[in-house]
């Protein structure tokens, strides 16, 4: 099912450097031509922000080292309305559905690009919903979470304890297998895109599917059965639409510590019938039904030597090669950093305010520290000026040693983004580093979950890649996205997320603020 699994503190993200040792020791070098073995590597993430920057910041590095690497989004709960910000959806059991597509499709030697197609199938139309009993309590705390009563069970409860749907009095099997199995296929799935994009049940009437009733830890195997018991007979029944359930699995694939709880995943092989055979196909994870044991250890015991980072660091390999065809760009580089920097630096009190207000009062100090630091490095030569690929890499290097926090990662995840673009080309141009800008503003809003009027920094990038494509002022375009956020009543992401729309109003963001005051300089420092 998978080549490898990172871990995290508890309920937490592994870290950047644990998920690249993870994808490394996949992809390692050949010994003799010292080129990428295999065929690549898929990331499969859950939908918790955490997971989203880490593995998407270990995508990005790797890719920018010359490995192939995809990542797949999993947002299958069922129990949050779509409408809840950017966070979306979370990633529950309907995952390890996902994993075993993938699994299957790559020991069939599939491309990645068919794996990562199938895996992103499967991710669209299963759908998931938990219920429980207790809310979890993590190992080694001081007190327990008893924020239910023994008499009170919570429809929709996510697997680190989060709130639900609703709470309510103790139900029946049958009670919880309606509830469940009727969320699930009003929620729907999302078919085409902007404008045309409708919602469609999950499944029809007369479908054939797949049912997973996960244990969430502390529920015993005689109720898992009756809990089965019931969502099979529904599905079944005439009220359901006679569905056909011919593949059921009954397990603990996705727990919660001691959770008493379960949850229930449905996808249809109707509409997704390539699914079959792969779901069939043996595995030797232990939890899978179809696991084929074999005697003499098992392969996940063999443990795979680290791969270290390649000497002198990503980007490095092939950019020698390539012809920078823009006039004078070390020189333009340095005034337009320095000028930059300077402003960042000088903002700082105004930025400071602004966060206050509407985040949690650091934007302005941490744009301050990556400024600094920044033109440390560039006075130093630390910044590598003379080139557009190692320039952004080593920029992104900068901005990880110093600025931390969201807004951090989302910069330096940018600004590699924009290295690896640039890297693969054979000439660079005025119009390729558009083109760059363009694809690590789209990382930005891929790996951070916002988009336009959330009243984030890429309320101000957004209309810039905009202008730029047009041959318009990308600067103007990106103060006034920045002014537009002052009246946001609303943010779907960061820290203003949780306030509310009187708090936010008149106050512009201050990422999108520092965002336009970096583009103005860039554009008044090179006209």
């Amino acid at each position: 099912m998978l080549t490898g699994a990172i871990l995290g503190g508890i309920f937490a993200s592994p870290s950047v450097a644990s998920i690249l040792a993870a994808i490394r020791a996949v992809t390692p070098p050949d010994t003799r031509t010292g080129s990428i073995q295999g065929k690549g590597c898929l990331l499969i993430v859950k939908n918790y922000t955490g997971d989203r920057l880490n593995f998407g910041m270990a995508c990005e590095i790797a890719n920018s080292e010359g490995r192939n690497v995809k990542m797949v989004v999993v947002a299958d709960d069922a129990a949050l309305e779509r409408e809840k910000g950017v966070t979306g959806a979370r990633g529950v059991a309907g995952t390890v559905f996902v994993h075993k597509v993938a699994g299957a499709a790559a020991e069939k030697g599939f491309s990645l690009e068919e794996v990562v197609a199938l895996a992103e199938r499967m991710a669209t139309q299963v759908r998931s919903l938990g219920i429980a009993l207790n809310a979890v309590t993590i190992p080694g705390a001081s007190s327990v979470n008893d924020r239910l009563s023994g008499e009170t069970i919570e429809i929709g409860m996510g697997i680190h304890g989060e709130a639900g749907i609703r709470q309510s009095p103790l139900k029946t099997a049958d009670e919880l297998a309606s509830i469940m199995v009727e969320t699930i296929a009003e929620y729907g799935i999302e078919e085409g895109e902007g404008s045309a994009k409708k919602i469609v049940p999950t499944f029809n009437a007369g479908d054939e599917l797949a049912v997973m009733v996960n244990n969430l830890g502390g529920t015993s195997n005689f109720e898992m059965s009756i809990l089965a018991n019931s969502v099979v007979t529904l599905l079944e029944s005439d009220e359901m639409g006679s569905c056909s359930v011919s593949r059921l699995y009954v397990g603990s694939f996705m727990t919660s510590f001691d959770m008493q709880g379960a949850s229930v995943s449905i996808v249809s092989l109707t509409a997704g019938s390539e699914f079959c055979e792969l779901l069939d196909a043996d595995s030797d994870a232990s939890a899978w039904q179809k696991a084929d044991i074999s005697q003499g250890p098992r392969p996940s015991a063999t443990e795979l030597p680290e791969v270290p980072a390649p000497e002198g660091g990503a980007g490095q390999m092939d950019y020698v090669n390539i012809k920078v065809d823009i006039e004078d760009f070390e020189g333009k580089i340095e005034k337009a950093v320095t000028a930059s920097c300077n402003t960042l630096i000088a903002s700082e009190q105004m930025l400071t305010k602004y966060d206050t207000i509407v985040g949690d009062g650091d934007c302005g100090m941490t744009m301050e520290r990556g400024a600094r630091e920044i033109l440390r490095r560039l006075q130093s030569k630390q910044l590598a000026t003379s080139h557009p690929v190692p320039f952004f890499e080593s920029l992104a290097v900068a901005v990880s040693a110093s600025m931390g926090g969201t807004s951090g990662i989302l910069f330096e995840i940018m600004f590699r983004k924009m290295s690896t673009c640039l890297n693969g080309q054979s000439s660079l141009n005025p119009e390729m580093m558009i083109l760059a800008f363009e694809k690590g503003v789209e990382a930005v809003s891929f790996y951070g979950g916002a988009s336009a009027g959330s009243r984030t920094m890429l309320d101000a990038l957004l209309p810039a890649v905009e202008a730029m494509k047009g041959g318009g002022d990308a600067a103007k375009a990106a103060i006034d996205g920045a002014q537009s956020t002052a009246s946001m009543r609303l943010a779907s992401a960061g820290r203003s997320n949780y306030l509310s729309e009187d708090v936010l109003n008149g106050t512009p963001d201050p990422g999108a603020v520092a965002v336009a005051l970096v583009l103005k300089e860039i554009y008044d420092s090179m006209n």
